[in-house]
């Protein structure tokens, strides 16, 4: 990394305020959308609302969580965002397979949420849409009788961007502090390389799909994060409990509250496991695999926890801490 080539000693943004919110996060702040006119990079700030009420801040902020999500995927996608964690991810041979699939995860959780999808919305997606209440659905298109479909929810926020992100694309973010900003690179990978085998036991075929699906979601889950999933579907999602084992718990508790069995599926965390309580957890509840970045001086312990109980383990090498 070339420090004074990403980081120059002074840094000016040029931002053009594009609409003034009725309110911020909450409804004693106040709040403005402004935009960049230098980033072409297509998402929420700039998609065009083709019907629904205006956005509000909230909404901005979990569409474009939603929509960097989905747009890790080739294949047809739908992702669930509550809060700006996701509720629920698929991946189908169609977009309604995957937004069925997605919002088995957590249905409770998806009322009032936001859906994305990265492909052009279909008509037999928008007949799904609509049988629940939704904030926003954001994608790159959508069919003329999807939006006839659509149409019948009025509030209902759909935003077509006409093109999806490159999730991979060099860019840096910035974060406000107190006296201050804070500039990163983007998190724009999500394996270093291949994954490598820690136990005794290699992950099947299946196994191992399931586990890049899993970590893919589990980057865009807040820290902590553990994210189980079968069959190319998010099954359970802890996130953003200050130790990693509660936010095991809950995932399993959130899949025992969705009627999902978690026997032969596999987990996910976005960081090392420095005990073994989460391998544990996971084998309780039926994972049959887990996928984590490794680097714990306490490595030995998962792995040798995994081994007892015939799991597979692989290492990413790469931590996804989200705050």
């Amino acid at each position: 990394m070339n420090a004074d080539a990403d980081f120059p000693e002074e840094l000016s943004l040029n931002l053009k305020r594009a609409e003034v919110l009725r309110y911020g996060e909450n409804p004693h702040q106040s709040a403005a959308l402004y935009l960049d006119p230098s980033d072409k990079r297509p998402g929420a700030a700039t998609a065009k609302r083709v019907q629904g009420k205006e956005l509000s801040y909230n909404n901005l902020l979990d569409a474009d969580a939603a929509f960097e999500c989905v747009a890790e995927f080739d294949e047809p996608a739908v992702v669930i965002v509550k809060h700006t964690n996701p509720c629920g991810a698929a991946l189908g041979e169609n977009l309604r397979e995957a937004y069925e699939k997605a919002l088995a995860c957590d249905p409770v959780s998806a009322f009032g949420g936001i859906v994305a999808v990265n492909a052009s919305i279909t008509a037999d997606l928008a007949s799904e849409l609509v049988k629940i209440f939704l904030e926003v659905v954001i994608a790159p298109a959508a069919d003329d009788d999807a939006l006839t479909t659509l149409s019948a929810k009025q509030n209902l926020r759909v935003l077509l961007t006409g093109t999806m992100p490159d999730a991979a694309a060099k860019r840096n973010v910035v974060r406000s502090i107190a006296g201050g900003g804070l500039v990163s690179s983007a998190d724009n990978i999500i394996f270093d390389g291949e994954v490598k085998t820690a136990t005794k036991r290699v992950p099947t075929a299946t196994e191992l799909a399931d586990l890049l699906f899993a970590f893919t979601v589990v980057k865009h889950v807040k820290s902590n994060a553990i994210v189980y999933a079968k069959n190319g579907a998010t099954v359970g999602i802890g996130a953003g409990q200050m130790s990693r084992i509660y936010s095991a718990k809950l995932a399993a508790l959130k899949a025992a509250e969705s009627n999902l069995a978690l026997k032969g599926s596999v987990m996910a965390s976005d960081a090392f496991m420095p005990f073994p309580d989460c391998v544990e957890a996971a084998a309780e509840a039926g994972a049959t695999a887990i996928i984590q970045p490794g680097g714990s001086k306490n490595d030995q312990e998962s792995i040798d926890a995994a081994d007892k109980h015939g799991m597979a383990m692989v290492f990413t090498g790469i931590r996804h801490f989200k705050h």
